[in-house]
């Protein structure tokens, strides 16, 4: 009988001054319209990247999408002395022994694939290491190799199959996509929903002149003129992490601590990290107002309708108690329809310092939460990952 997986839901409602987080083609920032209203948007990317490379920068496990694994093989392999047509063959042996008929690339372009790969970046060493290894098996096959004809695959492909595929923490969570290499096809276990503003928020001008320094005689004023755009917003962010699917992309083997630490590690860094659009004329570095959190079996349930109408602001001006209130009216409500049967905990954090009840456990920090989140949602939970 299949057991339901189970979720950890995180929802965040996060202030942000004037910035322009994620632009547009035009360098404008980016809005959708969401109940009849133009919303302030943060795609789901830019915030994802953030985070992923602050995790990686705190596990010291750094992984690299790119489409240069054969030409950063063969510049390392000529740097270790190499002939340079005997590194650019061995490069080239990457993608025609990964598989049986090769992965796609482009040849002309130092034989790079046509694919990004997302693969831990310590995998140039390995492979490196790996044509190192079969040098004298490389060289014969070079000097048997008439030019213009398919190259013939001679390193081994189960080996080289294995570095290609080979893991990182980050992307246990963030999944990857690799369709020519099933085998390194890996599941996300996290999911992000854009940010958008809860209410109305249209890009406003911000004219800036450059004055010229150094100007030359009988010249003054301004030396480039533009109008920017940026936006203010009270952003509704929202994650959800598959449990069950991030125990099965780490293993059954792997400790429970392990696991909440992983998750731990990305609740933390999911509330604090910012995406880097205009930051040097913005520095928006704000922090979220709330932080709400709900583990469920079965299925996740973002919030996200709360705001389908625009949040008004309060009399006095600002939009965050408002919205504060639509949240929680909004997860009082999805706790009467749902029933509380899969629900296993919940708990928040807030500026204001003061319970919410319908939120469940009151936590005094950001970390105080990641941490009761990370353990209620491995709670019970098998080492395979299951309820």
């Amino acid at each position: 009988m299949h057991t339901p997986a189970r979720f950890l839901d995180l929802h965040v409602l996060h202030p942000v001054t004037a910035a322009n987080l994620n632009r547009d083609a035009d360098n404008d920032p980016k809005t959708i319209s969401y109940g009849n209203a133009t919303r302030a948007l943060v795609s789901s990317q830019a915030w994802k990247r953030p985070i992923r490379l602050n995790v990686e920068q705190d596990l010291g496990e750094h992984a690299a999408r790119t489409r240069m694994v054969p030409p950063l093989v063969a510049q390392k392999l000529h740097e270790a002395q190499w002939p340079e047509d005997l590194a650019t063959f061995a490069s080239a042996q990457i993608v025609h022994s990964a598989k049986k008929g090769g992965l796609q690339h482009n040849e002309k372009e130092g034989y790079r694939t046509q694919a990004l790969l997302y693969l831990p970046t310590d995998v140039i060493d390995d492979l490196v290491a790996l044509c190192e290894t079969h040098r004298t098996t490389l060289e014969e096959a070079f000097a048997t190799h008439t030019p213009k004809k398919k190259i013939s695959p001679v390193l081994p492909t189960k080996d080289l199959a294995a570095h290609l595929t080979r893991r990182t923490a980050s992307i246990n969570l963030f999944g990857r996509m690799l369709t020519e290499l099933p085998a390194g096809h890996v599941e996300a276990a996290v999911q992000m929903a854009p940010a958008f503003s809860v209410h109305k928020s249209d890009p406003q001008p911000d004219f800036f002149t450059a004055v010229e320094d150094l100007p030359q005689d009988g010249e003054s004023g301004s030396a480039h003129l533009q109008t920017a755009f940026l936006t203010t917003s009270l952003f509704y962010r929202f994650a959800t992490i598959n449990i069950t699917d991030l125990h099965h992309n780490l293993g059954s083997a792997t400790p429970t601590e392990t696991v909440n630490d992983l998750i731990e590690l990305f609740v933390r860094h999911f509330i604090l990290s910012m995406p880097g659009g205009k930051k040097t004329s913005t520095a928006p570095h704000t922090i979220p107002d709330l932080v709400h959190y709900t583990v469920r079996d079965r299925r996740s349930v973002s919030y996200g309708a709360a705001f389908e109408q625009p949040v008004k602001a309060a009399p006095q001006g600002g939009y965050t108690a408002p919205a504060r209130q639509a949240l929680i009216d909004y997860a009082t409500t999805i706790s009467r329809l749902l029933g509380t049967r899969h629900l296993v905990a919940h708990g928040h954090t807030s500026t204001t310092d003061k319970p919410i009840k319908t939120l469940g456990t009151h936590h005094t920090s950001f970390d105080d939460l990641a941490a009761a989140c990370a353990t209620a949602a491995t709670n019970t939970l098998t080492p395979a990952g299951r309820p």
